[in-house]
């Protein structure tokens, strides 16, 4: 109990300080609501609200777990495939990294052409922003592995899907863990920037459309509560696989003692 408490109690403090300097600020500087609007105006623009933020939650948390779950299903195959073949990995490591490189809003539009508005186009993009740190983090792992197990797996007979899957996939668990971590994270940046061109308005939009027509709109308030929501849903996707992952190093640490 004490150590849950240890835990908790820091960054609610600090998140309970936030929000009393930031209506001091409001409150004694006289500055405009449309400009930065009290912590009390967001929560009731987000009462107000409620069922269209609601609806527009659900949408966006869809197609960012979507995009996460085949991110870190294609990240680790093919960091797989890459850690097994040193030719793979030379001649197709270097292409993936302009999944970093390339700028998410500039590509953004490309997908709405090829997938359409909504969606489809937002699932595409998320996967694109979040594959990359799974590839290199399942590909770390397999290269870590311990070249004495690995010699004797080989002096054992057993192939390369063996011991892909007895040896090398254990052993970058880790790793493996690390990159999920990050690409949850860059999951919600992913379908929230592709909601700001993919998205669109009315009773169906997400959670990037509402945050972009709030500002045409100056509605300010507004914006901060899906922006909060938008922070809430990262949250609670790194959370799920934080405790997965704490889940399987468990265990290979078990294993590892064993």
């Amino acid at each position: 109990m004490k150590v849950f408490l240890g835990r908790v109690i820091p960054p609610v403090l600090v998140v309970l300080a936030v929000l009393v300097a930031w209506s001091l600020v409001v409150r004694l500087s006289g500055i405009k609501a449309y400009l930065l609007p009290a912590p009390l105006d967001v929560v009731h623009a987000m009462i107000e609200e409620a069922p269209r933020l609601t609806e527009a939650t659900l949408r966006t948390a869809f197609s960012t777990t979507i995009g996460f779950l085949i991110a870190a299903t294609v990240g680790v195959l093919a960091g797989s495939l890459l850690g097994l073949s040193r030719w793979l990995e030379r001649g197709l490591y270097p292409p993936t990294l302009l999944l970093q490189m390339v700028p998410l809003v500039a590509i953004a539009p490309l997908f709405v052409v090829w997938f359409g508005f909504g969606a489809g186009s937002t699932i595409a993009a998320t996967v694109v922003v979040a594959l990359f740190p799974v590839i290199a983090s399942t590909l770390g792992g397999m290269r870590s592995t311990d070249p004495e197990l690995r010699e004797l797996f080989r002096l054992l007979g057993a192939g390369r899907a063996v011991t892909w899957w007895k040896l090398q996939l254990p052993s970058a668990i880790p790793s493996i863990v690390t990159g999920l971590r990050v690409a949850a994270g860059l999951s919600v940046i992913g379908a929230i920037t592709a909601e700001f061109v993919s998205g669109y308005t009315g009773d169906e939009a997400p959670l990037g459309a509402i945050i972009m027509g709030s500002i045409k709109t100056f509605r300010t308030d507004l914006m901060f509560g899906a922006v909060l929501i938008a922070s809430l849903v990262g949250f609670l996707l790194f959370g799920i696989v934080n405790t997965v992952g704490w889940m399987l190093l468990r265990r290979w640490h078990g294993s590892i003692r064993d």
